[in-house]
């Protein structure tokens, strides 16, 4: 069978770099590299039409598309880290001085299932026992997966609005930060950020400490949150049964070289000053690869999906991620 052309979308890093420029290979297959701005766009793309062979997608819209049938299956390959403490605004007066005063409030995220807000959604309800039930959480984007039924506490603000408008104008008592909430406005296209109005200088954190607070969380639990993963279309795995593996090992080639010089003290980009911070946390990898390296926070993110109402049941990891 001759090689594959895959249509790939795939954003570039100092980690992937290689792969996308040539330098590191995939043996049987030849990939064809789609530059999709934003790319949270591409996630839209993948699940609702199936637009790439091999897509970058957030693992929580990959979680939600698998538990809807959407035929695609992911690498454990994930190529953002956060910790999350750090990114939760609340407006002065709200009367929110702790977690737990968020509940009878309202809060802003881009859209219920983005990855982000259920990174933070989580951290609220197990490390600081918020009932996430009883804030009213405001989105204005519409979810990834069309199909997705939202729990009754989820609002969309109205039409013609927006989070950052709401925050503006004192509508809305906390927020995320950034593309996940209030740092751009509307749905994902070119220029969503310069489209946002201006957020009030006299927002507060809701936490202090939050590098020291992130440490200690990730003591206790292991959980180092995932952010872009792999995803490639079954029926091409069907016809190319050997691809996720060489794709895998293709990914890990291309990460080595980075890994090199971030040790080295010689490494470039946008990403260097996170990920020598998370060396001080996580250990020597600050981008670990495979389902073992990553079991812990997998199962946090299903566990929290399920949680929140966007999966209907738990699910092992292994069902979700390829064990490589």
């Amino acid at each position: 069978m001759p090689a594959p052309t895959l249509k790939v979308a795939m954003r570039t890093y100092p980690y992937t770099e290689a792969l996308k420029s040539g330098a590191v290979t995939v043996p049987g297959a030849k990939l064809d590299f789609v530059e999709v701005t934003p790319h949270i766009a591409a996630f839209r793309a993948m699940v609702r039409d199936l637009a790439y062979d091999v897509c970058e997608i957030a693992p929580t819209t990959y979680l939600i598309a698998r538990a809807h049938g959407v035929p695609i299956i992911a690498l454990p390959v994930f190529f953002v880290r956060r910790f999350h403490h750090a990114g939760f605004v609340v407006r002065p007066g709200s009367g929110i001085e702790t977690p737990r005063d968020l509940e009878g409030k309202s809060f802003g995220v881009r859209a219920y299932s983005v990855t982000t807000g259920v990174w933070k959604r989580g951290l609220l309800q197990n490390e600081y026992g918020v009932d996430i039930d009883k804030v009213t959480w405001f989105v204005d984007d519409e979810e990834h997966v069309a199909a997705l039924k939202l729990p009754a506490n989820v609002r969309h603000v109205t039409e013609g609005s927006s989070l950052v408008a709401m925050l503006a104008a004192g509508d809305l008592d906390a927020a995320v930060t950034g593309d996940a909430g209030v740092g751009r406005a509307g749905k994902p296209g070119a220029g969503w950020n310069a489209a946002a109005t201006a957020l009030p200088d006299n927002l507060r954190p809701l936490f202090d400490d939050t590098a020291g607070r992130d440490r200690a969380v990730y003591a206790r639990n292991g959980v180092f949150p995932i952010h872009g993963c792999l995803a490639i279309r079954e029926d091409v795995l069907k016809q190319h049964p050997g691809l996720a593996r060489a794709l895998y090992d293709a990914l890990v080639a291309a990460k080595q070289p980075y890994l090199d010089a971030l040790h080295a003290g010689t490494a470039t980009g946008k990403t260097v000053d996170k990920d020598l911070r998370h060396i001080g946390i996580v250990g020597a990898d600050p981008i670990p690869y495979g389902l073992e390296a990553n079991r812990a926070s997998i199962e946090a993110l299903i566990r929290y999906g399920h949680q929140q109402g966007l999966i209907p049941e738990p699910v092992r990891a292994e069902d979700m991620f390829l064990p490589f």
